[in-house]
């Protein structure tokens, strides 16, 4: 029928009770029929970590009269779309998001991200995805001024589907609604942590270290994520969980391996 709702299945990093995830289950009730599975607790910065050594357990945390379906899960944010997929929905969704993160996921945090993770594996999965994030790192983050931006993301991705294997990473800059001066399509920005440990030690002496760092943008392109956040724009990248470096595939191949 085409007046079906879409099926959206939720997900984050930040965990089920994150204001985050939270703000974007009000705006996927707008559009479509949700269920919601993400971790019981904070997985920030998990990538695409899975659970094989341990117990996964999946409580619903929803009531029979509850207009959404909701789950929380002791694993990773990919473990929670693993079993969406595998254990709870009846059909492949239509489109699984994962958000709205605290704080950025722009250039090379993508890598390290949960939130990015559950929405790469529901791609891998082949299920249209998009990860969401805001450039504030603060549990109380303000995400209203966001909203209408999701939603048109949304829409435009369920009305014009995403290739096969492509997964928008999407952030927002911490502006107001009225300051945000639109959406850029962009590139990855090539940048880095400098990162150090602090080591310290223990009242018994052992050591132990704290990871810190500055994140370096070296990238002075204005087509970039980095680029359009710092100048309020909404920034929007396609990314692929298909690694390859296709360039140098013939500059390998004149390599004498096989000598």
């Amino acid at each position: 029928m085409k007046d079906k709702k879409p099926l959206i299945l939720v997900t984050n990093d930040d965990g089920i009770s994150a204001p985050g995830i939270r703000t974007l289950i009000s705006v996927m009730e707008t559009i479509g029929e949700v269920i919601v599975v993400a971790p019981d607790k904070p997985q920030s910065a998990m990538g695409h970590a899975i659970t094989i050594n341990n117990t996964l357990y999946l409580d619903k945390i929803s009531k029979e009269n509850d207009s959404i379906t909701q789950y929380s899960c002791s694993g990773t944010p990919v473990d929670c779309v693993k079993l969406a997929v595998n254990e709870i929905l009846k059909r492949k969704p239509d489109l699984c998001v994962s958000g709205i993160n605290h704080g950025s996921n722009s250039s090379i945090n993508v890598i390290y991200s949960g939130t990015m993770s559950a929405a790469v594996e529901a791609g891998i999965e082949g299920i249209p995805a998009i990860g969401f994030s805001l450039s504030d790192y603060n549990w109380n983050a303000d995400f209203e001024p966001v909203k209408s931006f999701v939603k048109k993301i949304v829409l435009e991705t369920l009305e014009k589907k995403l290739p096969l294997g492509v997964i928008l990473n999407v952030n927002f800059p911490k502006l107001k609604e009225n300051e945000i001066k639109g959406i850029k399509i962009c590139r990855q920005a090539k940048a880095m942590w400098q990162e150090k440990f602090d080591k310290r030690q223990t009242p018994f002496g052992k050591d132990y270290y704290w990871l810190s760092g500055e994140f370096v943008n070296q990238d002075k392109g204005d087509d970039t994520d980095e680029w359009a956040l710092e100048n309020g724009y909404v920034s929007v990248v396609p990314v692929q969980f298909d690694l390859t470096a296709h360039h140098t595939i013939q500059q390998l191949n004149t390599w004498n391996l096989n000598e």
